[in-house]
């Protein structure tokens, strides 16, 4: 048996946040859904009852596995998450078969239905699927993760998965960690609390209030040209961060519809990685860039070629003393160039872009009026939400583990990563794990309407990047340099 791992120290603030409760908020409406899901293939079937225990495990370690969200009958306070006192793994840890022949194809229809259902807001926001009958190269199972948005983002994700899989295939982690305590509070009793504490928490509010207006006065009379200049330049900033997109979105991706399909591609890291350094550019420079060259193919091949579309990818805000839980990341879009044929130009037009968009002042914008949204009434989120998001796609990029990982002594030889569609047509995610990235589509079947034909570009647009660091030079070995 291998060594019990450490396992960091976790913290899970009690108070919702404000963005985390704007993704909960929408759990109720198809087309603003934001759980995230994994599907990763695994080497062997794992027994049920060890893979239960794994999970049991890690509800008393990541106690938002545990924890169910408790909102105020009036939104006085902050919604709460709680230890949930009727707490049932068995509903959240489940098992199915698929029929032959069990390929991985099969396995994402099989994902996709789960992935789009609401989650049960009166339960913890989770749920593990473990899928018997794979039969596609060395897999043997499959393990579907579900996972809303609002427990972490996909950075947060990973270090939450730390504590669940483990290094090598036998690890012994020591004793089970006590029970986290449950709690049984209502809606009411988040009022009545609020109500309490109102008259101090309304004061603080004053005083916190007042000393930032007072501090941004005093700074005004003292440098008046230069407050006024700062103020335009943050309005600026927000304009096009939040504002109207930065181009037309694309006429041949205009419809949305409650269909999804999931698709994905795959290549080796360190072949991608020497073709982004070949180009000029980074490894998410990269991955744009070959998505862009995939968009541009489907659009020619269908006919309405188009020079550009706005795309939207998340900017990571953690620090090192931020909680795995909760969401930190910051949106920032830019102008596609699908239309580019050449995927250096492309990579370099990415990278100016993506530099700009993170400099931006107000790139933090929705957190700053994340808590006044939150405590909107349902219908007019409702309204906000419909009316969408005027981008095209969202593509985020996540780094896994370096190696592949275990769970209840199953290797996991892939992992495929989806994110939700949230009025937009497509969700992108790279997912890099062992050495291989892999790139999860998610998409809305009225937007991309020729499946065969997108899988085909997808992989040309990859492959159109791939051979940019084929065509590099390569740095000599050891005996050419002695030689």
């Amino acid at each position: 048996m291998a060594p019990n791992p450490v396992e960091s120290p976790l913290h899970f603030p009690r108070q919702m946040h404000a963005v985390d409760y704007l993704m909960f908020r929408g759990e109720h409406a198809p087309r603003s859904r934001t759980a995230m899901l994994s599907v990763s293939l695994l080497d062997t079937v794992p027994d049920f009852d060890r893979l239960r225990a794994v999970y049991e495990r890690a509800s008393r370690v990541v106690v938002r596995m545990r924890q169910h969200v408790v909102e105020p009958v009036v939104p006085l306070t902050a919604p709460q998450w709680i230890v949930d006192p009727d707490f049932d793994l068995t509903y959240h840890v489940r098992r199915a078969r698929l029929p032959e022949p069990g390929t991985v194809r099969q396995l994402l229809d099989f994902a996709q239905p789960i992935h789009a259902a609401p989650l049960d807001t009166a339960r913890p926001l989770w749920e593990v699927h473990l899928v018997d009958g794979i039969r596609d190269g060395d897999a043997r199972a499959a393990l579907i993760l579900k996972m809303h948005h609002a427990i972490s983002d996909g950075v947060g994700g990973i270090a939450l998965a730390g504590q669940i899989y483990d290094s090598e295939r036998d690890t012994h982690r020591g004793p089970l960690p006590p029970i986290p305590v449950p709690e049984d509070v209502s809606s009411s009793d988040l009022l009545k609390s609020a109500v309490r504490h109102a008259p101090i928490t309304i004061t603080e509010s004053v005083i916190r209030g007042t000393m930032r207006v007072v501090g941004v006065s005093l700074r005004a009379l003292r440098k008046p040209d230069r407050a006024a200049n700062g103020v335009a330049r943050f309005v600026g900033s927000a304009q096009r961060v939040v504002g109207a997109p930065p181009v037309a979105p694309s006429p041949l991706l205009s419809r949305r519809g409650l269909g999804r399909r999931l698709e994905w591609h795959e290549f080796p890291f360190d072949r991608f990685r020497r073709a982004a350094k070949a180009a000029g550019g980074s490894v998410n420079d990269a991955y744009i860039a070959g998505l862009c060259g995939a968009l541009g193919r489907y659009h020619a091949a269908l006919g309405l070629p188009i020079e550009s579309l706005p795309l939207a990818l998340p900017v990571n805000l953690r620090n090192d003393d931020d909680p795995a839980a909760g969401n930190r990341f910051a949106g920032a879009r830019i102008v596609a160039p699908i239309g580019e044929p050449d995927p250096v130009e492309r990579i370099v037009a990415i990278r100016e872009q993506v530099l700009t968009a993170v400099a931006e002042p107000a790139i933090n914008a929705l957190s700053a009026v994340a808590p006044l949204l939150a405590r909107l009434p349902q219908p007019i989120i409702d309204t906000m939400a419909s009316l969408g998001t005027g981008v095209d796609v969202q593509a985020s990029n996540v780094p896994g583990f370096p190696d592949a990982p275990y769970i209840a002594g199953a290797k996991m030889l892939k992992t495929l990563a989806f994110g939700p569609v949230p009025g937009v047509a497509m969700m992108v995610v790279m997912f890099t794990e062992g050495g291989t990235c892999y790139v999860g589509v998610n998409y809305d079947t009225a937007s991309i309407t020729e499946p065969d034909l997108f899988v085909e570009c997808l992989r040309e647009g990859f492959d159109e990047i791939l051979a940019l660091g084929d065509e590099a030079p390569r740095p000599p070995t050891d005996s050419e340099v002695v030689s």
